[in-house]
């Protein structure tokens, strides 16, 4: 069970810090606290976190397009920065689907 909730522990602070660096306190507050969720012992805790991390990763490769079209117009190298952000993206993907796991369905019951 670590192995699939830690994964979805570090998206959450990446995202986390993501938004606080963009300055959207609220949203990055609400990141930290979501995987508290976890602690009540229900289906639906599953379901929020991973429309969470699936959120997250869509926020991820929004971010890669924004970063890589605004390196295109100042001429400066993008594809380091596309290949991180769709890392992340594609890892905040993943931490929502090791939540579908069985052990974890049967942890939380409906």
């Amino acid at each position: 069970m670590f192995v699939r909730i830690t994964p979805v522990l570090i998206a959450a602070a990446l995202i986390c810090a993501h938004f606080f660096r963009a300055g959207s306190y609220a949203l990055a507050g609400l990141c930290l606290i979501l995987p508290l969720v976890l602690l009540y012992r229900r289906r639906w805790s599953l379901i929020v976190l991973q429309c969470a991390t699936y959120a997250a990763s869509l926020v991820w490769l929004g971010a890669a397009l924004e970063l890589v079209q605004m390196r295109q117009q100042m001429g400066r190298p993008w594809t380091t920065a596309a290949l991180i952000l769709g890392a992340v993206a594609l890892f905040s993907l993943l931490a929502g689907l090791l939540l579908n796991a069985r052990s974890l369905r049967e942890r939380y019951p409906f």
